[in-house]
């Protein structure tokens, strides 16, 4: 009997195991949103460079082990800042209208969930390449990478039956990465449009 896809998830957040967590406590949900205040507050005073645990943690007047207890470490922290943007994005391409979301043919899913990932990366480019850069395997141990490979798994088992969708969703990832991205619009000169012109003829659309 041939596998099914893999069912789409509820949408997770950067910061959060793909299962989620329990409901918070009062004072644990005012300490994290005085840590990512402060955290905001560095970002947009002294840039990205100038976020480390120590100094979030003197900002927001708490201890630093309640900052490591709680995001884990400096990429987890940047993860939690993009929460609510990569909420947003997830939901458009679960539950939104198609051809991102629900309801229109896999191919075409595929195509815009691409694009969308662009627009998504380019927006956020600083605090993403920070969190994707903090350890060797970041990006890829992110709750968001876990689900667009499965999101990317599922539609292509729809549109590609009979390829390894688990490799070619790795692969179609992996000219999305911020720093990548980050790469080819500074040192190539590539045009955000050029980049989704790429990624059709990558996907053989020549669209």
């Amino acid at each position: 009997m041939a596998e099914q896809p893999p069912a789409e998830r509820t949408p997770v957040a950067l910061s959060l195991p793909i299962a989620g967590r329990p409901v918070e406590r009062a004072d644990a949900a005012r300490n994290r949103r005085k840590i990512l205040a402060a955290a905001a507050g560095i970002v947009s005073r002294a840039g990205i460079t100038a976020l480390s645990l120590d100094e979030v943690a003197r900002v927001a007047g708490v201890g630093v082990g309640t900052v490591y207890r709680r995001f884990g470490d400096r990429a987890g922290l940047i993860f939690a800042l993009l929460d609510e943007e990569e909420r947003q994005f997830q939901s458009a391409f679960m539950q939104g209208p198609p051809p991102l979301g629900p309801g229109g043919p896999a191919a075409e899913r595929v195509r815009a969930f691409l694009h969308a990932l662009v627009d998504r990366v380019e927006a956020q480019r600083e605090l993403l390449v920070a969190a994707e850069t903090s350890s060797p395997t970041a990006r890829f141990t992110s709750g968001p990478y876990t689900i667009y490979h499965t999101h990317l798994v599922m539609l292509l088992g729809l549109a590609r039956p009979g390829v390894d969708a688990h490799f070619v969703a790795a692969a179609l990832l992996a000219p999305l990465s911020a720093t990548f991205l980050t790469f080819q619009r500074r040192e190539r000169g590539f045009a955000v449009d050029a980049i989704k012109a790429g990624l059709d003829d990558l996907l053989g659309l020549g669209l």
